[in-house]
């Protein structure tokens, strides 16, 4: 299938590793110019080099926070300058979990605070700063990389900064569709990164358990007793980036190979 987003430009941030990285390659293999965005500028000079070398394609590393007003305008102006648009945006930015979760006792307002800012207000910035372009050219696409854990339990802070992603998503694609904009929130579950190893190791030690059975505990938490790798993640994103899409707006798509029990409808 032709995705049709040969010389599309998408803003991607969060993009210098994991699922960002692996967004913005399926989207530059389907022709697409990227602009990467993350905080650490030698990982993002590495990550640019290493897509333009693999793809032939303007792939443009832009070090930026999105917990930042100011350096999200900055962001997107330079966006513009180097590649001009962007017609799409994926929201991928967001501080690392896997760490222990703590309880409510343990939990600070810096805890909360520092993880809403960036996932859930600095997508909001980055939606504000790209729309009013996509409106004036009829046509964007917003996607907003969440997390099962807006379906599930355990993590207080986890599950609240998702549900208000998805809430964001519905809203923005309320008021952008008539103008050609399609807004959609993906919530990805235990997914194979850069990290994984480091993850598997950590939880192995605390467990007491070999890391084998970890790995086995992750791949049997999903329907299809297998786990997922950043790529698998990407390709649905890259489908939600293309005109092919149209049908899809304002919705969650849960790409966590069947996770949990719940019947959502």
């Amino acid at each position: 299938m032709n995705l049709e987003l040969e010389d599309r430009v998408a803003l991607v941030t969060g993009g210098s590793r994991g699922i960002g990285l692996a967004i913005a390659r399926a989207l530059v293999r389907e022709g697409a110019d990227v602009a990467l965005v993350a905080r650490g500028r030698e990982a993002l000079e590495n990550a640019a080099r290493d897509l333009t070398e693999e793809t032939g394609r303007r792939v443009v590393p832009i070090a930026a926070d999105t917990g930042c007003s100011d350096s999200v305008r900055e962001m997107v102006e330079r966006v513009q300058d180097q590649l001009g648009g962007p017609d799409i945006l994926v929201n991928n930015a967001a501080t690392p979990g896997g760490g222990p979760v703590p309880s409510l006792a343990e939990l600070t307002e810096a805890d909360f605070e520092a993880d809403m800012n960036v996932k859930v207000m600095g997508y909001l910035r980055c939606a504000q700063a790209v729309a009013p372009a996509m409106r004036a050219r009829g046509w964007g696409r917003i996607i907003n990389v969440s997390g099962l854990a807006a379906r599930l339990s355990g993590s207080i802070v986890g599950s609240m900064r998702n549900v208000a992603v998805a809430a964001m998503t519905k809203n923005l694609a309320d008021e952008l569709g008539p103008h050609g904009i399609n807004v959609t929130v993906v919530h990805p579950g235990a997914t194979r990164t850069e990290r994984t190893a480091e993850y598997i190791a950590r939880q192995a030690a605390v467990r007491g358990l070999p890391e084998a059975d970890i790995e086995r505990e992750i791949t049997g938490s999903n329907v299809i007793q297998h786990f997922l790798d950043a790529s698998e993640i990407a390709w649905v994103v890259a489908f939600l980036a293309s005109p092919k899409s149209i049908a899809i707006s304002g919705d969650a798509i849960a790409v966590g190979g069947g996770m949990g029990r719940a019947i959502h409808y």
